[in-house]
């Protein structure tokens, strides 16, 4: 098996969003925290503010909240992805939304306060942090839409293509509810995608 440190955690991090030199690797490195979840822990709980901006080292996050006392799924993450709850995360208060690992998960904590600190010193990590938030939006963006345009077999069909990881590995029952759509209706979908 594979033991991934945390020097190439930031080496992962560094590739994705920027460029850096050994020193802001160094840093970056000195920044992460380490935290694994098993299998039906909430990494985040309705109420508690969001520190932290989640990159997602082996697992599956989920990311939902609950309206007319039922769940809703608002996001879903894997290998190589992030997880934040922007709004708590910059207005510093507390969430509505709980991030719950769905499988057995290992992530790697980016504080917010120590990443805008070590920022202001280091182009290549501002750099970083900015890419790490335009790509959480656009994922906001791309879901929003997909929800609001497309036609359930299309919504399912994009999601496959976009995360088909999360498509693989995630209870239908979530998907259903990250695609607006019935368990029922999903299960329909899917059989009709299949055949193609």
């Amino acid at each position: 098996m594979l033991t991934h440190t945390t020097r190439d955690v930031a080496r992962e991090l560094a590739r994705k969003y920027s460029t850096m030199t050994h020193d802001e690797l160094d840093i970056l490195e000195s920044i992460l925290v380490q935290k694994k979840y098993k299998k039906g822990d909430l990494v985040l709980p309705e109420g508690d503010v969001c520190r932290s901006i989640i990159y997602i080292q082996k697992g599956l996050l989920r990311q939902f909240y609950f309206k007319n006392d039922k769940e809703v799924t608002e996001h879903m993450a894997v290998e190589g992805n992030i997880v934040m709850c922007i709004e708590s995360l910059f207005k510093e208060e507390p969430t509505h939304l709980q991030v719950e690992a769905l499988e057995p998960t290992l992530v790697y904590e980016l504080p917010k306060k120590r990443l805008e600190e070590v920022a202001l010193h280091n182009v290549n990590i501002q750099i970083l942090y900015r890419k790490i938030l335009e790509e959480s939006l656009i994922l906001s963006q791309v879901h929003a839409d997909l929800v609001r345009f497309e036609s359930a077999e299309n919504r399912y069909r994009r999601m496959f293509k976009i995360a088909p990881q999360v498509t693989l590995r995630a209870p239908l029952v979530y998907i259903a509810s990250y695609l607006q759509m019935t368990p029922e209706t999903l299960s329909r979908v899917r059989s009709t995608v299949l055949l193609d």
